[in-house]
């Protein structure tokens, strides 16, 4: 499991050197009901940094159409992933505005593996259309960084 103190020791060394280094192993892992893990950090302590995220979607994941608050881009690490109509695949990279819905997204046979950069900390995502977000785990994230928060370590 890791180091709990990890995001507030990055952090630490960010302000004091200036630079900060971690492996993505080293961060909280994050399990939404879905079976979708993700692992997360902000570029500084500041509410309006960038939020980077690395997902993995088990295989045949199914998430709703959604949209952000937020500019963002997404990465393609490994597998594929359908959005919408079209199949992505490792290397492709997607750019979105803010407030633009997109999906569903559909996780290939092989799950996929994808790192997220969004503007700032408007990351959560957002019901659109008759969805009911029961898909999107954005509570489950939420409430995860409201802990490590209020115990100081974010």
């Amino acid at each position: 499991m890791a180091d709990p103190g990890t995001d507030t020791k990055a952090a630490a060394d960010l302000q004091r050197r200036g630079h900060a280094a971690f492996n993505w192993e080293d961060l909280d892992a994050i399990e939404l009901p879905s079976g979708i893990v993700t692992r997360m950090f902000r570029m500084t302590d500041a509410e309006d940094a960038p939020t980077i995220f690395r997902v993995y979607y088990p295989p045949g994941c199914t998430v709703e159409a959604h949209t952000h608050e937020c500019d963002y881009t997404e990465i393609i690490l490994e597998g594929s992933q359908r959005v919408g109509a079209t199949w992505h695949y490792a290397g492709d990279v997607r750019i979105g505005l803010a407030n633009r819905g997109y999906g569903p997204l559909v996780s290939g046979p092989e799950g996929t593996t994808v790192l997220f950069m969004f503007k700032d900390g408007r990351w959560p995502a957002k019901i659109i259309g008759k969805n009911d977000g029961a898909t999107l785990g954005s509570d489950v994230i939420e409430a995860h960084v409201a802990q490590k928060l209020a115990a100081g370590e974010a």
